[in-house]
This record gives structure tokens, C-alpha cells and sequence, in this order.
């Protein structure tokens, strides 16, 4: 059966196989997990592998050896980015004969000259719009755009309330495809979400900059949007956000054997959740289980913090 037919909650984990996963990764794995079960859902997982380069051999493999570690089993097969690369491109050609997307020449560091500051959520440089009319006659191809619209994008998001963002002042016409073939991570996650009839995204917080850019490929592509709900960021006990070389858990590096149940109540009370101290005597199933059951929405926290063990 086609899952896009099917009328319950999908959600779903998609880690990149660039690093072992941190406490950060399995707060997102976690809430994701609960709200999909809560809600009588799927849980699946995919790998967003598309960046070749960045990938780490033995890490996808990691991931998932640490994820059942925690008990946080996935239905159905684990999907991988780098085997859509049909679907993609097919998405691409539909958009390109739309008129919606077109070349661009300009580099980086034209980009970053003639730009305001970088968008503060994530990072993302305001393309100016310069190819948007056409080439200069000298430039070669180095991307593929899409235009963006004036008016807001706007949705509600379940953590964080109603969100507007309009995409000439956060993005700007954002790149879809680099001139090498390689396909942008904005056009990626929309299909595979879509292939994967995936209606309930639960992630970090610091990919809710780039949920308006996604939904706004969704309704050109004619995609139903899924339900969001962006989780408080794990950070430093200096406020900064955990990068990948920071508490890491690794079932390959052993950073987590003997320790998986009471790291596991500690993402459950850093989302809010107070699950009673005796669970530390028991497996993480029974954990997950508690959980499910207990699962409280309006108890996430609005702020980020850190996971005390």
C-alpha cells in the first residue's frame, strides 16, 4: 500500500552518516519516536547521505547499532537519500519546465559581497537575485535556483506557534541543484519526506529557518505539508550549540554501553517529561514504553538547555 494513502502519523529520523550521533541527535530521535507512537504511528528512519564527501565509512552502520541500543526501532526499511536520485531529478525537470527554476553564475564570494548579513537561524546568505533575469554573457554555470515568491510563508508550528518568513529577505531565490549534478538538501528532504509519506516532522530547533523554504517547494510540487514541531536545541553548559565532536554516543566507539537507560530518562526530562526515577532499573523498551504513554506536548520546554545526566 502507498503510504501517502494511509491516514496515519509518519514520522520520522534522518541523521547524516557524517559523525556518530550526539545527545543532541537522540533528543530529536526520541521526541520524533514518541510522537509517532503516541499517535498510533510509524516510526521510519533515512539516511541523508547525499553529501558524499562529509561521510564517515562505518557511520550509517553506527547509527543504527545505536539507535537499537536505545531501543528506538524503526518500521519498514531504513531509506537512504543516495537511491532517489531518479526521483529527484524527475522533481527537477518538472520545476525546470515550470519556469520556477533557473541558471545562475554567481560564486560564494559574489554572493557574500553583494549580500546583507547571514540569516541569523541558519546561516543562510540572501541571494541578491542576480542571474534571476539571466546570465551575465561571460558567466558559466555554477547552480540552479528557484524564485521565490513576495508575500510570507506561514505556518504553525506545534512547539513554536505560528512562524512567517518571507524568503527574498531569509533565502532569496535558494539553490537547488549544484552545477556538478548534486542536488540541494532543501529538494531533497521535500521528496524523500514525500516518498516516505512522512505527514509529522519532529527535529531541532535549528532547522526551523529552513521549514519555509521546504514548505514553499511542497505547494509548487502540490505535496500535502506535514505537521512540524521543532525541539529545544541540547547546548553547552556555555550556551553553545554541541557540534558534531561533542557528546557523542556511539554503540562503535562504546561511549554509551551500560549507560543507555539513564541517558535515556535524561533526553526524556530535558523534553519536559517526568518519568519517575525507578526507571533507571529498566531496559530502554520499557523506557520508550513509559514514554509513549506519558508523552505531554504543552511540558517541551521553550528554551534550549542542557541534557543532565
Amino acid at each position: 500500500m502507498d503510504s501517502r494513502s494511509d491516514h496515519h502519523v509518519v514520522g520520522r529520523f534522518a541523521p547524516s552518516p557524517t559523525g556518530a550521533l550526539h545527545t543532541g541527535s537522540l533528543v530529536a530521535a526520541v521526541g520524533s519516536y514518541l510522537m509517532a507512537k503516541q499517535a498510533g504511528g510509524r516510526w521510519v528512519l533515512r539516511l541523508d547521505d547525499l553529501d558524499t564527501s562529509r561521510q564517515v565509512p562505518g557511520m550509517a552502520d553506527d547509527i543504527m547499532r545505536t539507535l537499537e541500543s536505545f531501543g528506538l526501532l524503526w518500521d519498514g526499511e531504513v531509506a537512504c537519500q543516495s537511491r532517489h536520485q531518479e526521483e529527484y531529478q524527475h522533481v527537477f525537470a518538472a520545476l525546470l519546465q515550470a519556469g520556477v527554476v533557473y541558471p545562475c553564475g554567481c560564486s560564494r564570494k559574489e554572493i557574500a559581497r553583494s549580500a546583507s548579513a547571514p540569516h541569523v537561524e541558519d546561516d543562510c546568505i540572501p541571494y541578491p537575485g542576480s542571474c534571476r533575469w539571466g546570465m551575465k554573457a561571460d558567466s558559466v554555470i555554477r547552480s540552479w535556483r528557484v524564485r521565490v515568491p513576495e508575500e510570507e510563508i506561514c505556518f504553525s508550528d506545534i512547539r513554536k506557534g505560528r512562524i512567517c518568513q518571507r524568503l527574498p529577505a531569509t533565502s532569496g531565490d535558494f539553490v537547488l541543484r549544484r552545477s556538478d549534478g548534486a542536488f540541494a538538501y532543501q529538494l531533497a528532504v521535500v521528496v524523500d519526506d514525500y516518498l516516505a509519506g512522512v505527514n509529522q516532522v519532529v527535529r531541532g530547533e535549528d532547522l526551523l529557518g529552513s521549514t519555509p523554504r521546504q514548505i514553499y517547494l511542497q505547494r509548487l510540487l502540490g505535496y500535502p505539508q506535514p505537521d512540524y514541531c521543532h525541539l529545544p536545541l541540547v547546548v553547552g553548559p556555555d550556551g553553545s550549540k554541541l557540534s558534531k565532536r561533542d557528546h557523542l554516543i556511539s554503540h562503535q566507539l562504546g561511549t554509551v554501553i551500560g549507560r543507555e537507560s539513564a541517558l535515556l530518562l535524561a533526553v526524556l526530562r530535558f523534553l519536559g517529561q517526568d518519568p519517575p526515577q525507578k526507571l533507571a532499573e529498566y531496559p530502554c523498551t520499557a523506557i520508550l514504553e513509559w514514554g509513549v504513554a506519558h508523552w505531554h506536548l504543552l511540558q517541551l520546554p521553550s528554551r534550549c538547555g542542557v541534557v543532565a545526566i
